[in-house]
């Protein structure tokens, strides 16, 4: 009789699946809020108000893309002790730089003739607590293990 492996019931995802799972459905979020903020806008304020719900959303996006995609580069040196050092730099660099590009298009847009500021203002906070929320599900059903695959004595 021979023994073999019996393959595992569960296959536990990897942090990067579940990074790009969060950043799907943080793409349909920010597609959300953003046609449903244009067809409310529009209906209030006309053109500008589509635009503005556009532009919203998009900086929604962008914002939340940012930070998954420092992540999932950051996660090729996670498990290299040496370079830890690299990926905290890079998660951190990605947070900065999402700050950074927050402060320069809300300076930049401020008082653009096109744009309906209330309108912005609520599409991109509907947009960040859209994708926070997504973030939170995404992470508390991905099951993502914390110890390595270990085998139990018997």
């Amino acid at each position: 009789m021979s023994e073999s492996t019996p393959a595992p019931a569960f296959v536990s995802p990897t942090p990067n699946s579940v990074l790009r799972r969060a950043l799907v459905w943080g793409v349909a979020v920010a597609a959300t809020v953003a046609v449903v903020g244009a067809i409310i806008s529009g209906l209030i304020f006309g053109a500008i108000g589509v635009w503005s719900a556009l532009l919203g959303g998009a900086l929604a996006l962008v914002l939340m893309g940012i930070t998954i995609v420092t992540i999932l580069i950051a996660n090729r040196y996670a498990s290299a002790p040496d370079l830890i050092g690299l990926y905290f730099g890079i998660v951190m660099g990605g947070w900065l730089l999402k700050f950074v590009v927050f402060l320069v298009l809300v300076y930049a847009l401020r008082s653009q003739p096109w744009l309906e500021p209330i309108t912005l203002a609520f599409c991109l906070i509907a947009g960040v607590l859209g994708s926070l929320i997504v973030d939170v599900v995404v992470f508390v059903r991905g099951r993502v293990p914390y110890v390595g695959e270990a085998e139990l004595r018997r």
